[in-house]
Parts: structure tokens; C-alpha cells; sequence
């Protein structure tokens, strides 16, 4: 299994970190060849890939020396590579600095752009960009938001810095403020400081949804509309919890469905099928705040992005 080394030797290479496989103590070693192992091992990339990478000195072994393809696969020894795609779409949208000094990067990040490498997607990721845009090669997110939501993602820079911004958001001691446009129905009532509470799974029909089922809550959002046009309103959403696609599921489950949303309540696009860039999901990170744990100061950052209204 592939994973992310704490080895100094091993460089970023355009904005991105080496991964890791571990060849098995297996003896005798049944991959003669490194060329051998990869091949076997990692199988999304085919065998005349992993040789054009050792070619290029692409495979580095622990002293951070290139190995050969037909160099021998040693039992115990451990490979790093570098994740690329051969082709990926790129996204035709800039994310923007919003705060940076010695601890924390803020960025506010557009649509369609993932805060990790995930997928398809490598270079076309917040992270990766960041670390490109700012030559940090130790920022890491302290938090994620879907890759089609915009706004504010905060990152730690130094690596003594990291435990104790993640302490945060899992003592949940962050405040979050979400926006988000939603279809709704002329007659309903207007929502102010409802509460919605509720169970979420993974859907077991499709990996990529939630739903709601019974049970105990493990979910928890506070909800209150800010305006209305026609059949849309705009809604203040505070997230207690942090389950996958919470906001987008307990909206849906209201009855107010938000704008864009290609998943909730029902599939419209699953995740492997091209984007439609006029169409965004209408949720947008507005402001996270907190009390800096590092330097004691009182953090808020806000977005300087704005929801479109739909047409019509």
C-alpha cells in the first residue's frame, strides 16, 4: 500500500510529495526487478509507464538515489515515485491568497478545484497549486471542503505547528459559516436558527453519496435564510459537526436542495463524468474563526467570493 514518507531526502517535485511503497520482506524476493515489483504492485500505471519513469529518474530509493528498471527488488527496501496523470483537465479557475504568515496559509479556494490530489486530479488541486504558488513544500490542510464548494481553507505551514491547529476542528473549538442557495418554494416558511439533526452514512448505493438513516445524530447543523429571490433563498448555514456532504445532505432533506448540487437529492452527474463549469454548486465556505492555539490571537477569515443568483 502506497502512503505518504517522512523521509528529508526525498524532495517535492513540482508542488508535489513523494509517495511511498515498501517492497515485502519476502524471501526469496519473487520481483526480480524493480521494473518487476511496480508493475505488479501498482498496476494503474502499466508496465511501459513505470519503465519510462525509472528512465527519467522518476523512482528514487531511500538515499534519494534514481533506481534503474532492471535494477534487483530487494526485500524490506522502500521506492519512492512521484503521482502524475498522463492527462488532467485543467481547472479554469484561480484560487487567491487570503492571510499568510509563519504558521498559517488561508486560501480561498474557487469551485471545482479539490483541497488534496484525489482522483484525476494532481496538479489541478488546492494543495498542490498552493505549494507551487508559495514554494512551501510543508503546507498541509488542516480541514477540507468538497471539491465543488468554494471559500476558505486554512493550511499549517510548520510541521511542529500541526497537532496543535488539528486539535481545533476535532475538539470542534472552530466557528464556521457556510452560504448557500437554495431552491425553494414560494409558500414555504422562512427557516431562522432551525436546527437539524440527524444520522449520516455512506450511501450504499453509490460511494460518493451520504443519506440520512435512522438512528442516533452524529450530524448537527444550525440553519437560518438571509434572503429570497422568486424561488430561491439564500441561507446562513453553521456546521457543529463536520460528516461528507453534511450541508448538502440536511438540505436535501429539507426540501431545499441547493442550486448546482449534481448528487442531492438525486444523481444528475456522477463523479467520473465531465464538469459542467457554468453550473457550480451554489455553497460557499464564508468565514472560519478560532483562537490561535500557537500565538494566541483571534483568528477570522472570510471569503471574498460571492454566490451567483441562478437565472430566472
Amino acid at each position: 500500500m502506497a502512503h505518504r514518507p517522512k523521509n528529508p531526502l526525498i524532495p517535492v517535485r513540482d508542488g508535489v510529495s513523494p509517495s511511498c511503497v515498501a517492497v515485502p520482506h519476502d524471501k526469496p524476493c519473487p520481483w526480480p526487478s524493480v521494473l518487476d515489483f511496480l508493475s505488479d504492485r501498482l498496476p494503474a500505471v502499466d508496465r511501459a509507464g513505470w519503465a519510462a519513469r525509472l528512465h527519467a529518474g522518476e523512482v528514487l530509493d531511500d538515499s534519494g538515489q534514481p533506481r534503474a528498471p532492471d535494477s534487483p527488488c530487494t526485500p524490506g527496501e522502500r521506492l519512492y515515485y512521484y503521482r502524475r496523470l498522463e492527462a488532467e483537465q485543467p481547472i479554469p479557475f484561480e484560487e487567491a491568497v487570503l492571510f499568510q504568515d509563519e504558521h498559517l496559509l488561508v486560501m480561498d479556494k474557487p469551485h471545482f478545484l479539490p483541497v488534496v490530489p484525489t482522483g484525476r486530479y494532481v496538479q489541478q488541486s488546492l494543495l498542490v497549486r498552493a505549494k507551487r504558488r508559495t514554494g512551501i513544500d510543508t503546507l498541509s490542510p488542516l480541514h477540507r471542503i468538497d471539491r465543488e464548494t468554494a471559500g476558505v481553507v486554512v493550511f499549517s505551514i510548520r510541521p511542529q505547528d500541526r497537532n496543535a491547529y488539528q486539535a481545533l476542528f476535532r475538539d470542534r473549538a472552530v466557528d464556521k459559516c457556510y452560504e448557500a442557495i437554495a431552491a425553494c418554494p414560494g409558500d414555504s416558511p422562512a427557516l431562522q436558527g432551525h436546527v437539524r439533526r440527524s444520522r449520516i452514512e455512506e450511501d450504499p448505493a453509490g460511494f460518493f453519496r451520504m443519506h440520512e438513516v435512522d438512528g442516533e445524530p452524529n450530524s448537527e447543523t444550525r440553519i437560518s435564510e438571509q434572503e429570497r429571490r422568486g424561488g430561491w433563498a439564500k441561507f446562513a448555514l453553521e456546521p457543529v459537526t463536520g460528516k461528507r456532504h453534511q450541508l448538502r445532505v440536511h438540505m436535501a432533506a429539507l426540501g431545499l436542495p441547493l442550486v448546482g448540487d449534481q448528487f442531492y437529492p438525486a444523481v444528475r452527474r456522477g463523479p467520473d463524468e465531465p464538469e459542467d463549469f457554468a453550473e457550480p454548486l451554489r455553497l460557499l465556505a464564508r468565514a472560519i474563526a478560532f483562537t490561535d492555539p500557537v500565538t494566541g490571537q483571534a483568528r477570522r477569515f472570510e471569503s471574498g467570493r460571492a454566490l451567483d443568483w441562478p437565472a430566472g
